[in-house]
């Protein structure tokens, strides 16, 4: 795997954009986590969740950890699709940074606008504690 990306599987954005990724992955470069599926703190300690709750986390081969916009872009460019690139030209990346973390903090009501569900929901997701740390995890 070159990259491991770390995402919202309640979100129904979030989860749009994984399955596209996926498909798209014809090399098996990616490799897609949601952070709420059960043992992932175990698998990976390192990975603070309530961060990743509120930004996009990857981790590529060296160790190296990548965020927001920029685990967006260098995916997409691993699965050969460069159209994020331009989002972090040096004169483009400070709005498009602002434009996601705004993307980001509101998406499960850009989700709701957009798709008609704000949140994807099972045993295992939307339970009161989730989304906080220590709880719902």
């Amino acid at each position: 795997m070159a990259l491991t990306l770390f995402y919202d599987g309640r979100c129904p954005l979030c989860v749009a954009e994984m399955e596209s990724l996926r498909r798209h992955d014809h090399h098996q470069r990616l490799q897609l986590e949601d952070i709420f599926q059960p043992g992932l703190q175990q698998r990976y300690p390192q990975l603070d969740l309530w961060r990743a709750l509120q930004v996009l986390h990857a981790v590529d081969e060296k160790g190296r950890w990548w965020f927001g916009l920029d685990v967006t872009a260098r995916a997409w460019s691993l699965v050969g699709v460069k159209r994020y690139n331009w989002l972090r030209w040096p004169f483009i990346r400070p709005l498009a940074d602002i434009c996601y973390r705004a993307f980001a903090r509101h998406r499960y009501t850009l989700s709701l606008w957009l798709t008609g569900r704000a949140r994807i929901c099972d045993s295992n997701r939307c339970n009161p504690g989730a989304g906080k740390p220590g709880g719902g995890w």
